[in-house]
């Protein structure tokens, strides 16, 4: 069982038979009544996120998690395909469920897919990650009157994203995983 004064962020606790990995937590003590704990929390099987609110002290039922080094072979438009670097045993993941991290996994790519209860879950990226530019329009200069803005690219996974107007296709972008945004060239 873990309480609420053990909560960390990243954990994951079972809320009424639902899994729930924690997003952020926040502590409050109001001056009149009982403290309670606010949290952000991201649910497991479809990645919804919703606010919750527990009385302090409240018990959840700790989730066993695991994280596996795995090799991304491909999608096929309703599953995407992993195999164990160890074992060669191949696994299947429905795209649904981790449809945010596909958009910047590579074919033949290492990742570390996240295990809840023995079950296939999530993958877990860097926060920032280096993708190819293959399609964009070439950036005029006199475009904006500070010299700067945006244009749409499309990078080597297939997905669009913006970035600055000096990019070229074919340049190597750091992207951020979480936001979806453009960082820098690498």
């Amino acid at each position: 069982m873990i309480s609420t004064n053990q909560f960390r962020n990243g954990n994951h606790i079972d809320v009424d038979g639902t899994i729930f990995k924690i997003l952020e937590f926040q502590h409050v003590k109001p001056g009149k009544g009982g403290a309670f704990v606010r949290t952000r929390l991201r649910r497991a099987s479809d990645g919804a996120v919703i606010d919750r609110t527990f009385r302090a002290g409240e018990k959840f039922r700790s989730v066993r998690t695991e994280v596996r080094r795995m090799q991304f072979l491909y999608r096929d438009g309703s599953d995407a395909h992993f195999m164990d670097a160890e074992s060669y045993e191949q696994l299947t993941v429905p795209e649904h469920t981790i449809s945010e991290g596909l958009r910047w996994m590579r074919d033949s790519e290492q990742v570390d897919v996240l295990y809840i209860d023995g079950q296939p879950a999530d993958v877990q990226l860097p926060s920032a990650i280096d993708l190819a530019v293959t399609e964009t329009e070439p950036g005029v200069r006199g475009d904006t009157a500070s010299g700067g803005g945006t244009k749409p690219a499309v990078l080597e996974t297939g997905t669009r994203i913006q970035v600055p107007l000096f990019v070229d296709v074919g340049d190597v972008v750091r992207v951020d995983t979480r936001s979806g945004e453009y960082v820098s060239r690498a």
